[in-house]
């Protein structure tokens, strides 16, 4: 599918001068900054610096002075406490940073994430019933509880308080909790409403240091973990999350945490530089596979451990796991492309695409889903079927808020929630083909084709002669790149092919280009098939692409990885 190259040019000319001349910084620099809301010597102060000593004060979060004082009760009276957490990245890590904080604080506290096969997600009877076996007095969920109104009211009715910390959508009526804390709670005033789960338990432990008068300095030791759920559950890379991340990156590549060395390790990564593409790309599926495939809590104990040969052995599983978790991906990705030829076969201008099958591991059809829509640019919804039930995951395109889509859709279904763009849902076999065409209705009435052409934003159009070394370092602090911050695409015009370009790997084209006596390797991931686009010699290629550091044996060098060639 062909990327409609869009070149921004929504700033005005004179504010990119001004800013370029106050920042002593080139004009396509400024451009950059503007669009990313930096206007003055001191928002670009805290763009480029982001410090803990910018985060909001907690207690601006509704409910979170009910929160903290139960809390610190709980604590000081040497009760039972139970953090109940989500199996992806953003939960484990969520359970992971809330378990080391309170222990440090002398709590006594476990932890129970569910098994996403038996009991799927959010807060379940059966959790429920091995806090009574525990003995425990309060539950803190984190990365969910926002839904689980039966649940909370089962707790109650067994002498357990419970504490939800999430940032899903909340329904139209919160649960029975001590304390609902999510940002997006419609009452609540905090400041920045994108926080990651991880965040809002992040907030929570800061709150509860802060009324217990204990150097919040302590957080710093765990922040390592705040950054890795932040960065894998996809949040906009703005405000708080930036803080995070850029923080927790810092700690993360001098990190003392004896799990998470274990597994940067089995992952062939230390030593690396780490930034957010290798937490999204090989550090998080890690994390992810022992919850997708099986139990998720070993994931907990890697993350907490302080024995060495235990956190080897732990991170030995994952790497198993998350290979096993490729294959059934790649199984269930084929028969997802099989069937959705099928469908398009008969229904070319479909808005949607809704699959379903018998015994889909429930495990990787949120993945599958987000390559069908990588492929296809369609809203996808993948349904696993079990015993006249389906567990389906959805994801979206930009401009189409899928949670809206599926509350239009609320009475067909068991259960669902999520976000704009990333959402689950249980539904009744028998309802499944009804579902199918109200949603594609749906669909249709808000995406036109515009919304289903895939589109590739550039920031500028430059020569590779633009390109040195204040430029590059420049570019370089413009991380932590992720959503409504990323990496900066440009372009260039009439690039000449030098040498003989050839395919690495799987299916990845590698070249040299040349222009004002400037040459630069390219790398094109995923783009073999586009190599008779590459004639040598000739001086006829547009490119769009970001700008890298490669370290390779130890040297650094400056390398282009193509977007997109023409």
């Amino acid at each position: 599918m062909d990327l409609k190259w869009i070149v921004e040019d929504n700033v005005d000319k004179e504010e990119i001068y001004q800013l370029a001349a106050e920042l002593n910084v080139p004009h396509i620099i400024a451009q950059i900054l503007l669009r990313r809301g930096v206007t003055d010597l001191i928002s670009a102060r805290k763009f480029f610096h982001p410090s803990v000593d910018q985060f909001y004060d907690p207690f601006l979060m509704q409910d979170m002075e009910k929160a903290v004082e139960r809390l610190r009760r709980a604590i000081l009276s040497d009760e039972e406490i139970l953090i109940y957490g989500d199996y992806d990245v953003d939960g484990i890590t969520s359970v992971s940073f809330l378990y080391l904080t309170l222990k440090e604080l002398g709590a006594h506290v476990s932890y129970y994430i569910p098994d996403r096969q038996e009991e799927g997600y959010g807060l379940s009877a059966q959790g429920i019933e091995e806090a009574k076996k525990r003995n425990i007095n309060l539950i803190v969920t984190v990365d969910c509880g926002i839904t689980g109104h039966a649940e909370i009211d089962l707790a109650n009715s067994a002498g357990i308080d419970v504490i939800v910390t999430d940032h899903h959508e909340p329904g139209p009526t919160f649960p029975n909790a001590v304390a609902v804390v999510d940002p997006k709670r419609p009452d609540c005033q905090y400041p920045f409403k994108q926080l990651a789960g991880v965040g809002v338990a992040f907030k929570l432990a800061h709150g509860l240091l802060q009324r217990m008068e204990i150097d919040a300095s302590i957080l710093e030791n765990y922040i390592e973990l705040v950054a890795i759920g932040t960065s894998a559950d996809i949040v906009p890379l703005v405000d708080e999350n930036r803080i995070f991340v850029k923080a927790g990156l810092t700690a993360l590549n001098n990190s003392e945490n004896t799990g998470m060395k274990a597994l940067i390790k089995a992952a062939g990564i230390y030593g690396r530089e780490i930034g957010t593409g290798q937490i999204v790309f090989i550090i998080a599926p890690r994390i992810n596979a022992v919850g997708r495939m099986g139990n998720a809590e070993r994931a907990v104990e890697l993350l907490t451990t302080h024995d060495e040969v235990e956190a080897e052995r732990i991170a030995a599983i994952l790497e198993r796991e998350n290979q096993h978790r490729k294959n059934v991906d790649e199984e269930a990705f084929n028969e997802a492309i099989r069937q959705t030829e099928e469908q398009f076969a008969g229904n070319s201008k479909a808005s949607s695409i809704i699959l379903h099958k018998q015994g889909w591991h429930t495990g990787v059809i949120g993945i599958v889903a987000s390559r069908v829509v990588e492929r296809y640019y369609r809203p996808t919804i993948l349904i696993s079927v079990d015993g006249g039930v389906g567990k389906g995951s959805a994801r979206s395109v930009p401009g189409f808020d899928l949670y809206e889509a599926l509350k239009q859709c609320e009475d067909l279904f068991i259960g669902f929630g999520g976000h704009k763009y990333a959402a689950g849902l249980t539904i009744a076999e028998k309802n499944i083909d009804t579902f199918k065409n109200r949603f594609e209705a749906i669909a249709k009435q808000y995406l036109t084709p515009e919304h289903l052409s895939p589109k590739l934003y550039i920031e500028a159009e430059i020569r590779l002669g633009n390109i040195d070394e204040k430029f590059v370092k420049l570019l370089k602090m413009f991380a932590p790149f992720g959503p409504q911050n990323m990496r900066p695409v440009f372009i260039s015009r009439n690039l000449q092919i030098i040498g003989s370009p050839s395919i690495v790997g799987k299916n990845h084209l590698k070249f040299k280009v040349r222009q004002d006596d400037k040459i630069y390797d390219v790398i094109a991931f995923n783009m073999g098939e586009l190599l008779y686009r590459l004639t040598p010699g000739e001086a006829n290629l547009d490119m769009a692409y970001v700008i890298e550091e490669n370290v390779f044996m130890g040297r650094r060098s400056i390398q282009l990885r193509a977007k997109d060639i023409r």
